[in-house]
């Protein structure tokens, strides 16, 4: 069974998670050691209604509840279409792939984007990230030109909502 829990990215288990995503980007980043630029989140641009920070609660390897994962949306700007929010730090402990839980998240942080009134969603990832770019594809997003200048980032995806 998986929950979502609403946190400031700043909590103790929001950090930990953010932490282990950071350092997992890190380690498999192109480039090297020192290639991955790290840059946590401000909390105040995942507070309701221009955002929310959500922990994955499911369970852990001995079945037991346990924080598994986590992401969020921010407003950043006026769309083509109206209010445009960005997906950030979709992660999940890799014990937990392969279950679905990161389409369930991603199917999450949608609704309650629809919920504060976006029109479109984007989002940022490396090419590397496969499994993470074969999941928003599948998800109804499509490939954009960069809409911002993240270091890490080398493909661009946007999903109207409306």
């Amino acid at each position: 069974m998986v929950s979502w829990r609403e946190e400031s990215v700043d909590s103790e288990s929001a950090h930990c998670l953010l932490v282990e995503y950071f350092e997992a980007r890190a380690e498999g980043f192109p480039g090297g050691p020192g290639a991955y630029r790290t840059a946590f989140p401000s909390p105040e641009q995942f507070e309701p209604p221009r955002g929310v920070f959500l922990v994955v609660v499911g369970d852990d390897q001995s079945g037991r509840p346990a924080d598994v994962g986590c992401g969020g949306i921010r407003e950043i700007a006026m769309g083509a279409l109206g209010r445009r929010f960005e997906v950030k730090h979709l992660y999940l402990r890799p014990f937990t792939r392969g279950r679905g839980l990161g389409r369930a998240l991603l199917a999450e942080l949608e609704a309650r984007a629809l919920a504060f009134g976006a029109t479109e969603l984007v989002l940022d990832t490396n090419a590397n990230l496969e499994a993470a770019g074969g999941l928003y594809r599948s998800s109804g997003f499509a490939a954009i030109p960069a809409y911002n200048d993240n270091p890490n980032a080398t493909n661009w995806y946007l999903k109207r909502l409306r």
